[in-house]
């Protein structure tokens, strides 16, 4: 399998600019080469990603991240796994959840918290995010590890975490059943599956100024910042519309055995934290 450096060389080699064109942004969930696009799309915004995280959601998805730990009623003891994590923002906050959940300011010294993410160039900020974080507080560098994979086949053991989580990444996967089958399969009895996805919000006046900041305002904005050219925020709000809806999801998460499964909408809807338990 080709590397992330040698798909983004060939793809400059082959002069292709644009990763999402508007043809194939009709639904870009049915590609045939999706895992390769959005890996290469990832790969090209890693530097800017934090920034238009912070500006787009008017800094709420900090505020998203921290009710998502919090729904996922971390107890002492507890393993988590987060899955792509992109640049580490909701496993750092697992890992201040765990601190908070034992009550005391020691964290520890093996790894509780361990972020997956697919694309390697996210990989390095989340390290050095979690580096800055843990020499301001004296933290023990082990106590967050960060690796190099796929959603849908994760180089895990079977029952090996407490809590599996993805933010914002699910509708990234080729296969989003396959990656909740492993998000399963991770899991010990009892172990909670968290996930935190985009929505469209029910409310039709919040829908259509949603609609149209989605659609005409982020696009141009976030590709500015970023310099982007490979179309990736007009594939983030085509990937939402076009994506399965919230019973869709909750269907999904029963199918791969997940019990007692809940959806908690915020700010209006935008996006939903759904919560599943393994029995």
């Amino acid at each position: 399998m080709q590397s992330v450096r040698e798909l983004s060389a060939s793809a400059i080699k082959d002069g292709m600019t644009d990763v999402w064109d508007e043809s194939l942004l009709v639904n870009p969930h049915e590609v045939s080469d999706k895992r390769r696009r959005i890996q290469r799309m990832f790969a090209a915004i890693a530097p800017s990603y934090d920034l238009n995280n912070r500006l787009h959601s008017f800094w709420m998805d900090q505020s998203w991240r921290r009710k998502a730990v919090q729904l996922s009623q971390l107890r002492p003891g507890d393993r988590v796994v987060d899955i792509a994590c992109g640049t580490g923002d909701l496993t750092l906050g697992f890992f201040d959840g765990l601190r908070r959940a034992r009550g005391s300011d020691s964290p520890g010294a093996t790894a509780e918290v361990i972020g997956i993410d697919f694309t390697h160039e996210m990989l390095p900020i989340a390290v050095a995010k979690w580096s800055r974080s843990a020499a301001e507080e004296k933290a023990a560098a082990t106590s967050i590890c960060f690796i190099n994979g796929d959603a849908q086949c994760l180089p895990l053991a079977d029952a090996c975490c407490d809590v599996a989580s993805i933010a914002f990444g699910i509708r990234n996967v080729v296969d989003p059943f396959a990656a909740v089958k492993e998000f399963f399969r991770i899991l010990r009895p009892g172990g909670r599956v968290v996930i935190l996805e985009f929505s469209i919000p029910t409310n039709p006046l919040f829908r259509t100024l949603y609609n149209f900041y989605f659609k005409q305002i982020l696009p141009r904005t976030a590709t500015w910042i970023s310099g982007d050219k490979t179309g990736a925020y007009k594939y983030l709000p085509q990937s939402v519309r076009t994506f399965i809806g919230r019973q869709t999801m909750v269907e999904m998460l029963s199918r791969a055995g997940f019990t007692n499964i809940t959806q908690h909408p915020l700010t209006m809807g935008i996006c939903i934290c759904y919560i599943g338990f393994r029995n």
